[in-house]
């Protein structure tokens, strides 16, 4: 079977972060050179935990500044402050950049805590302000079980934008221990549209364990489909899939 998305496979999650983050040094370096902005798209959740402790590291022992960088957070959980604890960008804020030299000014979340009549126009600013940072140039994501990147449930069109969802079962299900039990987890999120990633000029989507491997194999190996968002991203030209071997076990039977 052909697969129509490129796809890496290494030893374990750190192995493979590295790969990733030496990626990010690189384009970081390279615009410093030049005087400009490397942009950005990061994702919260356990996935990018071991690329941003190799970014911490290279940071600290490497001396990779990040003040030439600016940042787009993938989503946000609906009717949560961005001081709550659950909220991803606390979750951001403890994990990554209260650790690099980031200037706060460059750093932009979604906000859970919008009112819902201006969660549309709050959406469409956060797409002017992708816009007028010149567009992402590296956007890392993660899979959900169901196939979603960013919150982009089954069924996201691959041209939306910026926009409210409503977080399925199985979403919210995977996320309950986080949030103490399935009853305090947010129903709805808002998240960069499965069109706004895909315009990201590279794509890195990272996933680990077995857990990952059925729907890897789907977004890689099955028809481009709204029922697996992860899919359009064989249709990007410069999107790789970086796995570990049990993520990949099911690929490599394929």
């Amino acid at each position: 079977m052909s697969h129509t998305a490129r796809f890496r496979v290494f030893e374990n999650p750190d192995s493979a972060s590295a790969l990733v983050a030496a990626e990010i040094a690189q384009l970081i370096r390279e615009r410093a050179i030049l005087g400009r902005t490397a942009v950005l798209g990061l994702p919260a959740g356990a996935s990018p935990l071991p690329l941003y402790a190799e970014l911490i590291y290279q940071h600290r022992e490497e001396g990779l500044s990040f003040k030439n960088v600016v940042t787009f957070n993938l989503d946000e959980c609906m009717g949560l402050a961005g001081s709550h604890p659950h909220s991803f960008r606390s979750f951001m804020q403890r994990h990554f950049f209260d650790h690099v030299d980031l200037p706060p000014e460059n750093i932009r979340f979604l906000s859970g805590n919008i009112a819902d009549p201006d969660v549309t126009a709050h959406c469409a600013s956060y797409e002017r302000m992708i816009k007028k940072a010149g567009g992402i140039d590296y956007q890392v994501l993660g899979i959900g079980r169901n196939g979603h990147i960013g919150f982009n449930e089954p069924g996201t069109s691959p041209v939306s934008r910026t926009h409210r969802v409503e977080l399925s079962d199985t979403t919210r299900e995977d996320v309950a221990d986080r949030f103490n039990g399935l009853k305090n987890v947010p129903t709805h999120a808002v998240t960069m549209g499965c069109g706004t990633i895909l315009k990201a000029r590279r794509i890195s989507l990272l996933a680990w364990g077995s857990k990952k491997s059925r729907i890897v194999r789907s977004a890689l190996c099955g028809p481009v489909s709204s029922r697996v968002a992860a899919s359009y991203l064989q249709n990007h030209p410069s999107a790789q899939f970086i796995l570990d071997p049990a993520a990949a076990s099911a690929v490599q039977q394929a």
